[in-house]
């Protein structure tokens, strides 16, 4: 398959040579509030956001209120809600009138703006204000609607939750059948905030992937507290991170519970941060911040006893000391100077230097 290893989304290169890109998704925490809306697209700049984004859809176009009764009780981290499923989705639909004051407040903030759209419609309404799309994990199997979508040569971000194998081939397939720009994202769909969902985020399925699709832009949704799982992900070759984000824990709604804030979301960047610089490049070499260290930790050969100019140097004349200077034997050429004749005489202490012998 052919596919992108390198794409840009607005101002930003994405790929495995680039730092990681942080996606803020304000879901449904705007409460229904523009204000509120457009004060979290500031918070996430602030907190170091690359990027911003929403949910688009309209409760009886990702809803079936009977099909949800039939189930006979709601489930998962839905079955904490006081309303049914049908009426929280309603409440929290994001108001599409909204869009382009939205898209100029995150162009005010100098963040990039895009959505998860969840019908045609939505895909329709926005297109012309965004530069990426992501495909959320319950609509994997939705191929039509995923054709929809790459069809409009943007990048294309597809969660994977909930999915296995051949459902995550048949979605990637079907993207790059129309769009090269793709990310891959691991992903778990649980929404509860347990600690025991650690267990279930396999983040190894990123190394799978890799070996799928080599050089392919890999991603984490995730779900879990705090960012022990994002640290994982980027060390595992994962260079686009999503997580939902809020201004409070505690405020009542469906995604609050689990959302970073502004002080988690900054540490999870900053620790990001030190761990892409400590990553590095893969070719093992001497750091220049080592350079001091070669020569303080390192051993080499000195003199046990007096040497005078002309003798044969034997295993009792030497020992393996620190520092090790420049120009002295190593102790890994032993053999070079043991049996060695000495051209000048040196005193017990003494380093054993090259032109010595």
């Amino acid at each position: 398959m052919d596919y992108q290893h390198e794409i840009t989304i607005g101002k930003k290169k994405i790929s495995i040579h680039q730092p990681t890109y942080f996606i803020a998704d304000i879901a449904s925490n705007h409460d229904g509030d523009l204000n509120r809306a457009k004060e979290l697209i500031w918070l996430c700049k602030e907190a170091g956001a690359d990027a911003v984004k929403f949910q688009h859809f309209h409760a009886e176009k990702i809803i079936s209120d009977m099909g949800f009764k039939l189930l006979g009780g709601q489930g998962s981290h839905q079955a904490n809600w006081e309303e049914s499923v049908f009426d929280v989705f309603k409440q929290y639909e994001l108001n599409r009138s909204w869009n382009e004051e939205l898209q100029g407040e995150a162009n005010k903030a100098e963040i990039e703006f895009f959505t998860t759209p969840y019908d045609f419609s939505a895909v329709e309404e926005i297109n012309q204000l965004v530069n990426a799309y992501k495909i959320g994990s319950g609509d994997i199997t939705w191929i039509e609607f995923i054709e929809h979508v790459a069809k409009k040569n943007k990048p294309v971000l597809i969660a994977t939750g909930a999915s296995d194998f051949l459902d995550v081939e048949r979605a990637v397939t079907t993207i790059l059948r129309y769009n090269k720009e793709i990310v891959l994202m691991q992903c778990n769909t649980n929404y509860t905030g347990s600690l025991e969902n650690f267990k279930y985020i396999n983040l190894n399925v990123l190394k799978t992937f890799a070996i799928m699709y080599p050089n392919m832009i890999l991603g984490l949704s995730d779900h879990t507290p705090g960012h022990a799982t994002v640290l994982g992900s980027i060390a595992l070759g994962a260079r686009v991170i999503e997580k939902h984000f809020t201004d409070d824990n505690n405020r009542v709604g469906p995604d609050h519970p689990f959302s970073m804030n502004p002080k988690t979301w900054l540490e999870m960047v900053e620790r990001s941060r030190e761990l892409e610089n400590a990553l590095g490049n893969g070719v093992k070499v001497i750091e220049e911040n080592e350079l001091d260290t070669v020569v303080v930790q390192r051993r080499g050969i000195y003199l046990k006893e007096n040497i005078e100019a002309g003798m044969t140097i034997e295993e009792k004349h030497i020992e393996f000391l620190r520092p090790a200077p420049e120009g002295i034997y190593l102790p890994f050429e032993v053999k070079q100077v043991i049996g060695s004749t000495m051209h000048k005489s040196k005193s017990i202490g003494d380093p054993v230097l090259r032109g010595d012998i």
